[in-house]
């Protein structure tokens, strides 16, 4: 028996869960899943996710173990790359090189407000 069948959430750290939220829905164009009190937790336990993806992403508050700005490994998608790219870099999302390569999709790096680093690849 599988007893593990889904990836469900990842966690961002983030310095501000108001500041991140405005950043992955308005900015990024997520949509906010849950926003739920978490005292014990120093926040709030908030999940964020592209339309129709399965998994999500929790805009966890930074802590000393756990601080922001990190290198997530997250990898997200996008129908045309190119005009992600082009349309992030007007928002002024610091934004990295599109990289195009033969056989490859094309990609770029972003980071939100805190420099936690998110991939984008076209589909």
């Amino acid at each position: 028996m599988n007893h593990l069948t889904a990836i469900r959430t990842v966690g961002v750290p983030v310095t501000d869960q108001d500041r991140a939220v405005a950043f992955y829905t308005e900015t990024l164009g997520f949509e906010l899943l849950m926003d739920a009190p978490l005292p014990q937790f120093g926040g709030r336990w908030i999940v964020v996710t592209p339309p129709g993806a399965a998994a999500g992403i929790a805009l966890t508050p930074a802590r000393d173990d756990s601080p922001a700005g990190i290198d997530t490994g997250i990898r997200l998608s996008s129908p045309d790359a190119e005009a992600a790219h082009e349309h992030f870099l007007a928002a002024g999302v610091e934004t990295d090189e599109l990289l195009k390569w033969p056989d490859v999709p094309p990609m770029f790096s972003l980071r939100d407000q805190d420099g936690n680093r998110l991939y984008v690849s076209q589909e």
